[in-house]
């Protein structure tokens, strides 16, 4: 009797530690840029994941499993990015959301392909990633749409004449997205006068605008992130105060307003979200975002409060023994913030455009 007694106790044993034993919690990588030229992009999309797992946890949509959210910084090189990816690898994160420029996808994603585990770039743009099928997944259009776009809607402007500024530290996103614009503008009629290729990591920009300007261009163009563009703009403004100016989506955040000051007045340029969106929905998200933060939310903390919500929400209804990347393609369109997330064949997916132009310190809708 003994025997069987002790023999009870023990199964009643395993059974309440089994019954006891927490799952393995769902891990979600977040790896974006946080120190170096981009990191307002990089805070961005943190903060927008941040409060997408916020929401989820709230709902509790993962039967008990907890979301465990692993943030780390790529920093501006290559090498640091390399180390900051298998570190998550060798955490066993389930997808990884991030990251937020075309150069650092470049360099992680082959990391992430030999893995085989998800990707999810708010931003990446570049036309090289569009059309593969491989683990990466993209919520924003490509630079193809984009220098589109631009040509088509400036070129209707009046701007029949360009002078073009290119990031040379981030040639991914920078010369496609140049050689996209050209190749659209040029077949309307207009003409690409300058491009002048610039160090991101320089303060003195004062001989690349000289360049741009020597030829009497309609406007000039910067293909750069928001340090770059403010500061084009303040050497350009010295010279020519009427000068018409143009950045690229990438500049679009609020440290564009805040370092260009009075010199970014006027200038254009196209987001990939609504900011004065006054649906219920982006309305709660902002309010959120304002109250977490201090600050407003920009178009990296909307892409990608939308990259982890079609993560999240495939991780949520996938079967056991299918694949995150076969989820995300099971469980689609997905609602976002603003518009529904439609993947084609190749993780491939669209925005809409906004024509913006900056006055009295912010970012309005083009008349």
């Amino acid at each position: 009797m003994k025997a069987w007694l002790r023999l009870i106790v023990l199964s009643l044993a395993v059974l309440l530690l089994s019954a006891c034993a927490e799952e393995e919690p769902l891990r979600i990588g977040v790896l974006v840029e946080l120190t170096g030229r981009t990191a307002d992009l990089g805070e961005a999309a943190r903060n927008g994941v941040t409060l997408a797992v916020d929401e989820f946890r709230a709902a509790g949509p993962f039967s008990g499993q907890r979301i465990e959210l692993l943030v780390r910084d790529t920093g501006p090189d290559p090498e640091s990015a390399r180390q900051a990816a298998e570190g998550l690898l060798h955490l066993g994160v389930d997808a990884v959301i991030g990251p937020t420029t075309s150069g650092m996808t470049d360099v992680i994603l082959p990391i992430f392909e030999k893995a085989r585990v998800l990707l999810v770039s708010p931003s990446a743009s570049a036309v090289k990633f569009h059309g593969r099928d491989d683990m990466l997944f993209r919520i924003n259009w490509t630079t193809r749409d984009n220098g589109r776009h631009y040509a088509t809607h400036y070129f209707q402007k009046g701007i029949r004449r360009i002078s073009i500024a290119v990031n040379e530290n981030n040639r991914s996103f920078s010369e496609s997205w140049l050689m996209e614009f050209q190749t659209a503008y040029e077949a309307l009629g207009g003409v690409v006068l300058v491009a002048s290729y610039f160090d991101s990591g320089s303060a003195n920009h004062s001989g690349v605008i000289a360049s741009m300007l020597q030829p009497r261009p309609d406007g000039l163009l910067f293909i750069g992130n928001a340090v770059d563009a403010a500061r084009l703009a303040q050497q350009a403004r010295k010279v020519d105060a009427k000068i018409v100016l143009i950045s690229v989506e990438w500049a679009a955040t609020e440290q564009l307003i805040e370092l260009g000051g009075k010199a970014v007045e006027g200038m254009m340029i196209v987001q990939n979200y609504n900011q004065d969106d006054p649906s219920p929905r982006y309305q709660r998200f902002r309010e959120a975002y304002r109250q977490r933060f201090g600050k407003e939310p920009v178009f990296g903390s909307v892409l990608a409060h939308d990259a982890a919500t079609v993560t999240l929400t495939a991780l949520a209804r996938r079967t056991k023994g299918m694949s995150a990347k076969a989820a995300l393609f099971k469980f689609g369109p997905y609602e976002g913030l603003q518009q529904s997330i439609r993947f084609d064949a190749n993780g491939d997916a669209d925005r809409a455009a906004y024509f913006m132009v900056i006055g009295d310190g912010r970012f309005l809708r083009e008349p």
